[in-house]
């Protein structure tokens, strides 16, 4: 995509900005707890045993004419002087005294041991680390009230403010005590604590501390209801397993940071012009976390930033620096999902992909949104991953990012300067060629290939001689003859769809049987775009995925069950049914074994033209899927007639024959993507 014409520094709005809180959510957070300035007595709180008095609490609740109306506004001032009670109280303990007083109560969290982390950085008075300790606080604590909630409900709910809305955790905690942890953290239109902090929009000095230390009182009250809940009930808390992150392989595209990237990164988010001043020393905090391999803290600080300083240019390149700000309670925040979005709420195009470009956006779609992608910044709030054990492998993927993206809004002379290091170079380099690996069509590529490299183990396993030949003997019946005759017809059909720079022999009518690794290869290296797809692109690449992972399937089992066969034929443990069982097998999968590399290169070749189905009209595309769909029932039929419990091997046969001429009908018709794909005219690499 080609960028816009204003320089990356120039374009963003200039500082200063002293705040990205709108006035109202300004006054909210950092104002309207400080109005009532009453003392409120620690003792009508906490008892000396540490005991939370919840009634003295829930009475500054605040309902307007219904007692399901809050008045958060109400609620806010009210509860100001107890929230500066609990902070004086916490700053008054040691932190041994702390543990001895709270720690049972917050055993019922996931990550008891973040409390006494927090505890530290409310006797720091650094305001960064408060901030980060009181993320981390609201994604544990949600993450400990759906393991709640399972005790009664069966699929606990995604978005926090459900969740403290549901009449499950009312029947735990009682409602009273919910409408409290709404006013801090469940509704747009109280404090909302977690949002505005895990959004990016809370700068340091607008996280009151006072309200760190009322959540950490609040989750060991709650411990304390969840206690007598359980001694009532009987029930037993069970807390999730954690997310773990798996191919950890696909995730890395740049290398580990070293000191002289860390360098830079120092320097330039003092002179970007993405990073607002306000929000500098979560920069510096990022960094120092990462230095000390607190990788997890280092990722939400940059997950954070990342949001705040896209929203920035977000807002800049559509000329909408009202959205900079913080939205009402009547209207939504601009988070991630509108920020990376093909459209504006207004059916706008939203420039902002076209001012960052495509490598950039597959990137952060990638690690962000996609769902089979790592969705970093939704598990890390959610309180889904065990912090402790956090990769190193994307930390450094997120540090790598930031700063190419920082250096696109540094001036020309800083970086050229920059430019001529190595390490920035390489970096620079990897980001501009960035392709996506989470997208459903980075998933197929590699399914295709996995699938076919099972497939080239075949012939090469060890058969007994004998049995090998008592089958050569069986060979040749009608229908396998004219299955291999269609096979050879498609398979020409298909080959001469290849596009012109990717054909790997000269023949179009005679493709080898050494070649089709090669083939799929090359087709698989297309590069296929895929940044907003659309709805009908998608439910082709989840039908062709799974007619894929069938084939995958298929070619497991023949490979165990030859393997099976063939030690039980050496033992002579094979009865004489299973003998001619097996025979039939070594037969049949010489058919097999060019049916799934036939389906392969169907698969490949309409992913390659996956766009064309946006040319269909309705109809069309619902004949295109429902041939599409009947090839998936062939692969699923094929995986229970081959699966070592049936061992169905003439039955494939038959089954195959049906299936190929369905495939030939419908080629005959023109109506696959690659009949509607124009052909390249680059020169045949023979």
């Amino acid at each position: 995509m080609e960028e816009l014409n204003c320089p990356a520094s120039q374009t963003l709005i200039e500082d200063p900005i002293s705040t990205c809180l709108s006035p109202s959510v300004y006054d909210m957070m950092c104002k309207l707890g400080f109005e009532v300035r009453e003392h409120c007595d620690i003792n009508s709180i906490v008892t000396q045993n540490g005991e939370v008095c919840w009634q003295t609490i829930t009475d500054c609740v605040v309902y307007r004419e219904s007692a399901q109306d809050l008045d958060y506004w109400g609620s806010v001032r009210l509860l100001g002087p107890v929230c500066e009670a609990v902070h004086s109280h916490l700053l008054s303990l040691t932190k041994g005294q702390f543990e001895i007083r709270y720690a049972p109560w917050l055993q019922w969290t996931s990550f008891p041991e973040l409390f006494p982390e927090i505890f530290d950085a409310l006797e720091s008075l650094q305001s960064p680390a408060i901030s980060l300790g009181l993320m981390k606080l609201t994604s544990c604590l949600e993450r400990a009230l759906g393991d709640v909630f399972l005790l009664i409900g069966k699929e606990c709910p995604f978005l926090l403010r459900d969740l403290l809305a549901s009449e499950e955790l009312a029947q735990v905690f009682g409602q009273s005590v919910m409408n409290i942890l709404k006013v801090f953290v469940g509704s747009p239109c109280g404090l909302n604590l977690r949002n505005v902090l895990w959004h990016g929009f809370a700068s340091p000095q607008e996280v009151l501390p006072k309200y760190c230390s009322m959540m950490i009182l609040l989750t060991a009250g709650l411990g304390q209801l969840l206690k007598t809940y359980l001694q009532q009930t009987k029930l037993t808390l069970a807390h999730r397993p954690f997310i773990t992150f798996t191919n950890l392989e696909d995730l890395i595209v740049f290398p580990d940071v070293p000191r002289e990237v860390l360098s830079v990164l120092e320097e330039v988010m003092k002179k970007s012009t993405f990073v607002l001043k306000i929000m500098l020393p979560y920069w510096e905090v990022a960094l120092i976390k990462f230095k000390s391999q607190r990788f997890a803290d280092c990722a939400i600080l940059l997950l954070t930033q990342l949001e705040n300083g896209l929203r920035k240019v977000f807002a800049t390149v559509n000329k909408c620096p009202k959205r900079l700000l913080t939205a009402e309670s009547t209207a939504l925040y601009t988070t991630f999902d509108e920020i990376l979005a093909k459209h504006l709420n207004d059916g706008k195009i939203n420039q902002l992909p076209l001012f960052l470009g495509e490598p950039a956006m597959e990137f952060l779609w990638d690690f962000l949104n996609h769902q089979e992608g790592p969705r970093i910044r939704d598990h890390l709030s959610h309180g889904e991953i065990n912090l402790a054990g956090f990769p190193k492998e994307i930390t450094d993927q997120l540090l790598a990012f930031s700063v190419v993206l920082l250096l696109r809004f540094v001036d020309e002379d800083l970086l050229s300067v920059f430019k001529e290091k190595v390490a920035i170079k390489s970096l620079m380099s990897l980001a501009e060629g960035y392709s996506a690996r989470f997208h459903p069509v980075s998933w197929l590529k590699k399914q295709v290939l996995s699938c076919e490299k099972s497939i080239r183990v075949w012939p090469w396993l060890p058969l007994p001689e004998e049995a090998e030949r008592e089958a050569a003997r069986s060979e040749g019946n009608s229908e396998t003859n004219a299955c291999n005759s269609l096979l050879t017809k498609i398979t020409c059909e298909l080959y001469h769809h290849m596009p012109e720079d990717h054909c790997v022999v000269s023949d179009l009518d005679d493709l080898p049987a050494e070649k089709w690794p090669q083939v799929l290869r090359e087709l698989c290296s297309i590069p296929i775009p895929t940044l907003f797809c659309p709805r009908t692109v998608l439910e082709v690449l989840a039908v062709l995925r799974n007619i894929s992972m069938c084939c995958t399937h298929v070619s497991g089992q023949v490979v165990a069950t030859l393997e099976l066969r063939r030690q039980q034929w050496v033992e002579k443990r094979l009865r004489s049914r299973q003998r001619r069982n097996f025979l039939r097998m070594l037969s049949s999968i010489k058919l097999l074994s060019p049916m799934l590399y036939l389906i392969l290169l169907l698969i490949a070749l309409e992913f390659v033209n996956i766009h064309e189905v946006q040319g269909k009209n309705t109809y069309e595309y619902q004949q295109y899927l429902k041939f599409l769909k009947s090839v998936l029932q062939y692969t699923e039929n094929l995986v229970a007639y081959t699966s070592p419990e049936r061992n169905k091997w003439d039955e494939a046969v038959s089954l195959t024959h049906s299936a190929l001429l369905k495939i030939w009908t419908f080629s005959e018709k023109k109506q696959m993507l690659i009949h509607l794909a124009k052909k390249s005219t680059s020169k045949v690499v023979l």
